[in-house]
């Protein structure tokens, strides 16, 4: 999973599924923005988590999670902080600031402005300096510096986190996470 994604969503099912008898011992292994499925199709992970639409499950056995909204990271001294919502239009005109932009899945850089960004350690730090904003999903408020604000973007693209396997796995530790994961 990508560090700071689904934190405190994914406790509850793997405190579960190590309640189970024979249950098998789960490495999280954190990673940048876009090496899941990498790591998965190289056999290096057995489960992932994705974020459609950034990420893509071409090749893999999904199940969804959860979907949610996304919100605007701005700093806490930003005009439009202090909003309950805003909309993509008034980000886009009222933010004179670029987009961060992260690495695609082959690791480079989509052109045009806006800092390069590999995770949100550096991401919140160019935010707070006032040197880009984000759009991200509504989670990631639960990681935000004390400086930062989420103001959720009504128009925003839903977000939906979906755990995700090689579709050739059968590996029963798997089946078994899956079905505890996506269990109600």
């Amino acid at each position: 999973m990508k560090s700071g994604a689904a934190d405190e969503w994914l406790a509850r099912p793997l405190d579960a599924y190590r309640a189970e008898p024979g249950a098998a011992i789960v490495d999280l292994l954190l990673c940048e923005a876009h090496q899941q499925q990498k790591l998965l199709q190289d056999g290096q992970a057995d489960v992932a988590l994705l974020h459609s639409p950034f990420d893509s499950t071409a090749g893999l056995d999904t199940e969804t999670l959860y979907t949610e909204g996304q919100v605007a990271v701005l700093p806490t001294s930003h005009p439009l902080a202090d909003r309950s919502r805003i909309r993509m239009a008034e980000v886009t005109a009222l933010l004179e600031l670029p987009m961060a932009r992260w690495p695609g899945p082959g690791g480079g850089y989509p052109e045009g402005p806006g800092p390069e960004v590999r995770n949100l350690t550096q991401l919140f730090q160019l935010i707070a300096l006032g040197r880009t904003t984000a759009i991200m999903p509504a989670s990631v408020g639960a990681e935000l510096r004390r400086d930062l604000t989420a103001v959720p973007v009504l128009d925003a693209p839903p977000v939906t986190t979906v755990i995700a396997w090689p579709t050739q796995s059968r590996l029963r530790a798997v089946a078994d996470l899956v079905h505890l994961a996506t269990r109600r």
